[in-house]
C-alpha cells in the first residue's frame, strides 16, 4: 500500500509538472524555459543529478534506469516528457540536444516494451499515453484516473493551472 500510494503521489508530481510545463509554453511563448522546467521534472523524479542524467546516450540512460529500478509506470512518463522535451529543444533552435532527447525516449520506450505518440508535439497525445500508464500501475478509479481520466481531475486536486 506504501509503495502503491509514493507512486501515485509521483505520477500526480509529474502530470502536474507537464501540465506547468504545457502552459509555460502556451502563455510565455518560452520553450526554453519549459524545455528546462521539464528536464528539471524529470531529474527531481529520477533523483539523480539531471546535467549528467540528461548527457547519456539514448541507449545508456535506458540501461541506468534499468539498473536503478526504475518503476516501468515512472518510465513512460519520463519517455513522454523527453520526447516532449525534444519538440521545445526544436522550437527552441537547438536541433542536436532534440534528437538526443527523441533518442533517449524512444530508448527508454524500447527497453520496458512500450509505445510512444507519432506525434510528439500532441500534448493530448502524451496526456492520454500517461493515463494508460497510470491504469496499467493498477491506479483505480479511487484515485481519480479511470474516471474522466487524468484531465478530469479539479485544479485543486492537481495543484495547477490548466493550460
Amino acid at each position: 500500500m506504501f509503495e502503491r500510494d509514493y507512486l501515485m503521489n509521483l505520477l500526480m508530481q509529474f502530470f502536474r509538472a507537464l501540465l506547468r510545463v504545457n502552459e509555460v509554453r502556451n502563455k510565455k511563448d518560452d520553450p526554453k524555459l519549459a524545455s528546462e522546467l521539464l528536464e528539471g521534472q524529470i531529474a527531481e523524479t529520477l533523483e539523480m543529478d539531471g546535467a549528467a542524467l540528461l548527457q547519456l546516450s539514448p541507449d545508456s540512460i535506458a540501461q541506468v534506469m534499468r539498473v536503478m529500478n526504475i518503476d516501468p509506470n515512472v518510465t513512460q512518463f519520463v519517455a513522454r516528457s523527453l520526447l516532449l522535451d525534444a519538440v521545445y529543444l526544436k522550437q527552441a533552435g537547438e536541433e542536436g540536444q532534440a534528437l538526443i532527447r527523441e533518442g533517449q525516449a524512444h530508448a527508454i520506450a524500447l527497453e520496458y516494451g512500450f509505445d510512444l505518440p507519432e506525434n510528439a508535439a500532441d500534448f493530448e497525445a502524451i496526456v492520454e499515453g500517461l493515463e494508460e500508464a497510470a491504469l496499467e500501475g493498477g491506479f483505480s478509479d479511487q484515485d481519480g484516473v479511470e474516471e474522466g481520466g487524468i484531465e478530469s481531475l479539479s485544479d485543486d486536486a492537481l495543484g495547477a493551472s490548466r493550460p
